[in-house]
């Protein structure tokens, strides 16, 4: 007999009823400390007393009024991106695939309104995850991902990641868009090197292709910058962001200069919760802390610390780990054992990790993850490595 809930997922055998900064409480009362962060989203740790008491005032004001309405949360919201970033415009979703969504749109709708209609290609990247609607799985192109929901919507070409020779022979006349994160998540935390990211760029410009960057997992300060092409010193066209903007509120965005988002007028486009009262609410008080010049600098300073930690495990452990890769507070570690075992041998001593493509166990603390926490998923990540160490002997 099928489940109540749709067994889409694997699920570990934890049930957690209580989250306290960096750390969760099962409902047996067992603390873990906690480097995923609800896949990067829970950016300020759980029960944050801000969010909480944005939430709070916002919840006791008014909760939904739809967007036939002008929404104050959405307007101050949408303002605060707009100055902090290279965006001119704004539209709010709910979460990463939306964004998705709308980008494919916007840079379609672009090139049919430029009168150029059979400019619809969009290049994206092999090892890519942009979300699992429809369009978004077609973006990333993998048999995992698209098997058994054709017919597979046409417009997209995968390329190697990292293959500078293919791009170039790949943009034609029907190119409308590259896709790309500047660090792959369930890839495998693969940054792309800035030098490439401004490679793309200038690639871009060269063609008048237009520059979708998702953020949705490496932006919010999760690398350390607002969002991580600001290392590459350049900047998209289109951005999709979600996950860390709410703080663990379901919240995502497409961000746009006002030439890419110029086909999207009155009606090409809407959602009923995007943009809600409670969840712009929320997001504005995230963007206000992590926006923080000195934040930002003790992410840096934090994950500078966490990277020196874990290059250390690494090399004490060489038959258990290969290498650490990322940036910020978004690392990898490559594993020479099976990464599910890494991930299960964590939990097993308390601590909190995600498995990614490449056999490698994604870290995604809380950006405001204190040091000395740092220190014990640094014991809690050895007492696992320990404990596989064993079992291999």
């Amino acid at each position: 007999m099928i489940a109540s809930i749709l067994p889409t997922y694997t699920r570990a055998p934890l049930s957690f009823v209580k989250g306290e900064g960096s750390w969760l409480i099962d409902a047996d009362g067992r603390r873990f400390l906690d480097l995923g962060a609800g896949i990067a989203v829970n950016a300020l740790g759980h029960a944050n007393p801000d969010l909480v008491a944005a939430l709070t005032e916002q919840a006791n004001a008014v909760w939904h009024v739809s967007n036939l309405y002008h929404i104050p949360a959405q307007q101050k919201l949408a303002d605060m991106l707009v100055d902090d970033t290279f965006a001119d415009t704004v539209f709010f979703t709910n979460s990463g695939t939306e964004a998705c969504e709308l980008a494919i749109k916007m840079a379609r709708k672009y090139w049919f309104d430029k009168g150029q209609p059979d400019r619809t290609e969009i290049i994206t990247f092999n090892g890519s995850f942009h979300g699992r609607s429809t369009a978004a799985i077609a973006a990333a192109g993998s048999d995992k991902m698209v098997k058994g929901f054709g017919p597979v919507l046409e417009g997209f070409t995968h390329l190697d990641f990292g293959d500078h020779d293919a791009l170039n022979a790949a943009i034609s006349e029907k190119t409308a868009a590259v896709l790309v994160e500047p660090v792959q998540g369930e890839g495998g935390i693969r940054p792309m090197p800035d030098v490439c990211l401004k490679g793309l760029r200038d690639l871009c410009d060269q063609f008048g292709v237009l520059l979708i960057l998702d953020e949705v997992q490496c932006g919010m300060g999760r690398t350390g910058k607002l969002f991580a092409h600001e290392w590459a010193g350049i900047t998209p066209d289109i951005m999709m962001v979600a996950k860390g903007i709410g703080g663990g509120f379901p919240l995502g965005a497409v961000l746009a200069t006002e030439d890419a988002a110029s086909g999207m007028t009155v009606g090409t486009h809407g959602s009923t919760y995007g943009g809600n009262p409670l969840a712009c609410a929320v997001g504005a008080r995230v963007m206000e802390i992590v926006s923080d010049d000195g934040f930002l600098a003790e992410v840096n300073r934090k994950s500078a610390l966490l990277r020196q930690k874990l290059e250390g495990l690494v090399a004490a452990h060489p038959d258990v780990f290969e290498t650490v890769r990322g940036a910020g507070m978004m690392l990898g570690i490559k594993c020479k054992v099976s990464n599910a075992d890494m991930v299960q041998a964590g939990f097993d001593a308390g601590v909190i990790t995600i498995p990614a493509a490449d056999n490698v166990v994604r870290l995604l603390p809380a950006l405001n993850i204190p040091d000395e926490d740092i220190t014990k998923a640094i014991d809690k990540l050895e007492q696992a490595a320990r404990a596989l160490h064993k079992e291999d002997a």
